[in-house]
């Protein structure tokens, strides 16, 4: 079962929200642009995180355990909504969808073969894996 994340409004702005999971808390906000004050980071960033941490620590525990010289992971990831007939291999033709560029820098002296399989590891982490299936959310008052 999953840890229990709480999010609650804090007095730094008309969008700000204190993220507490465990001992860990963090900062979210709205951009100025779009009506907050920039305290910390839009949802979509941590969204993209959580994919770039999971694909990074993914990387790593393959490399690891087939003991091949990976010695840095760099992910950067890139969010969008993109209107969907820009979109050839989308399901959906109408309106907008959203697209997450990733790119992975291995560092390390890793053969072709090497590099291209854990390419193909990356969308095996659990939260690629999460992204692209069907996600139930059951929502309730408490």
């Amino acid at each position: 079962m999953g840890d229990i994340v709480l999010v609650e409004d804090n007095d730094l702005g008309p969008f700000a929200e204190t993220i507490r999971s465990g001992a860990h808390v963090l900062p979210a906000d709205e951009p100025q642009a779009n009506g907050g004050n920039d305290t910390g980071p839009d949802p979509y960033v941590y969204l993209v995180a959580a994919l770039g941490a999971c694909t990074a620590m993914t990387l790593r525990l393959y490399a690891r355990q087939k003991k091949w010289p990976l010695q840095k992971v760099r992910v950067r990831l890139k969010h969008d909504k993109i209107y969907a007939t820009d979109c050839a291999n989308c399901e959906t033709k109408e309106g907008k969808v959203d697209r997450i560029e990733r790119s992975i820098e291995l560092g390390g002296p890793l053969s072709d073969e090497q590099r291209t399989r854990l390419l193909q590891i990356a969308d095996r982490c659990p939260v690629h894996r999460t992204l692209v299936s069907e996600i139930v959310i059951s929502t309730q008052l408490a």
